[in-house]
């Protein structure tokens, strides 16, 4: 039983043309026998059978007796010119397949390998001592993609600067926590399906494209002002480094009422000189929206403080523990009084 053509060069009967180059290119690369040094006879063999079978598959007249037939048909292909009937094992005409690097040249220009030779039209052979060759020798032009198109000096892989970006929350974000959807924008590097020949290097030929993403990003409650959320190489794409880290630093906008401080939470209050002397009642909308109703009954003295335990802000690290409010007092003077309230005043405040 013959070769399958169809099965070495994986595609159906009814494959096109531009199928066929698109498996042979796929194939033939993979199988060179310089890209697997370990196993060369092995992969000599394939790659035969895989230019083999393109020969055969992209000729009609070749392809025609071959699926009426087989491999043994082939014999029987008549030369240009012979009137034979191309009946199987006429024996007018000997299918012999083309040297199978000679196929390759032909996607692939010939070796690359000397810089002189970009023009030549003469094929580079099979090396089988191993050195040189189309991708053997001691500069293998088949490095991956991340060691060598995109490598940088010495070997090492550089990467760009981070990209920070400042990320403003409200007070009330970072008291219960929240979820922020970023929409970015970047170049991406992706593959375009075809083999491209560059100098020495051969590899897959990529293209640069925009591309959008949609970023989630978990504050925490408690999170404070400069609190950093890295995407490690979420930038933009390009050759000879790695992405750059996309940076969102943590912000803080500005409350109409409270303050941050550290983990707590400051609110200044101002108070009538009477309410200072006889008590009153502080009322406060907190950050999750609570009602807060605090009495005063201290006599609020200039530069008073009032700490109420675990009204503060979330402790990030610390979960189920709060910092304090502390409310700092101003006590609003009478700017004049009247005899009789002066007169008052005295008897009250008298010794």
């Amino acid at each position: 039983m013959g070769l399958d053509y169809y099965d070495i060069l994986k595609v159906g009967k009814n494959a096109s043309d531009e199928d066929l180059k698109k498996s042979y290119k796929k194939l033939a690369m993979k199988w060179h026998p310089d890209k697997n040094p370990t196993d060369k006879t092995e992969a000599e063999a394939k790659f035969k059978q895989i230019s083999e079978a393109y020969e055969v598959l992209s000729d009609p007249q070749k392809k025609l007796v071959y699926d009426q037939y087989g491999e043994e048909g082939l014999k029987g292909i008549p030369p240009p010119g012979n009137s034979g009937n191309g009946a199987k094992g006429s024996g007018d005409f000997v299918f012999n397949p083309r040297n199978a690097e000679d196929i390759f040249a032909e996607f692939f220009g010939s070796s690359p390998f000397e810089f002189g030779s970009m023009n030549r039209a003469k094929s580079t052979r099979f090396q089988s001592d191993g050195a040189g060759g189309f991708f053997g020798g001691p500069e293998n032009v088949f490095r991956s993609y991340s060691e060598g198109v995109r490598m940088g000096g010495g070997g090492q892989l550089k990467k760009a600067p981070a990209i920070e970006s400042k990320l403003a929350c409200s007070l009330e974000e970072l008291y219960m926590g929240s979820t922020r959807k970023m929409k970015i924008s970047r170049n991406v590097i992706k593959d375009n399906g075809l083999t491209c020949l560059y100098f020495v290097i051969i590899f897959e030929c990529r293209q640069i494209v925009p591309e959008s993403e949609i970023l989630t990003i978990d504050v925490k409650p408690g999170w404070k002002k400069g609190t950093k959320i890295t995407f490690p190489e979420k930038g933009n794409e390009q050759v000879n480094q790695l992405p750059a880290d996309l940076l969102f630093i943590i912000g803080e906008k500005p409350h109409e009422i409270y303050k941050r401080d550290g983990n707590d939470l400051v609110v200044h209050q101002k108070v009538s000189l009477a309410e200072a002397l006889t008590g009153t009642t502080i009322k406060l909308a907190s950050l999750d929206g609570r009602d807060l109703s605090i009495p005063v009954t201290d006599i609020i003295s200039p530069g008073y403080e009032l700490v109420i335990a675990k009204e503060g802000m979330p402790i990030a690290k610390e979960p189920g523990r709060k910092g304090n409010l502390r409310i700092k007092f101003e006590v609003k003077f009478p700017t004049r009084l009247t005899p009789d309230q002066q007169s008052a005043l005295k008897r009250i405040l008298g010794d």
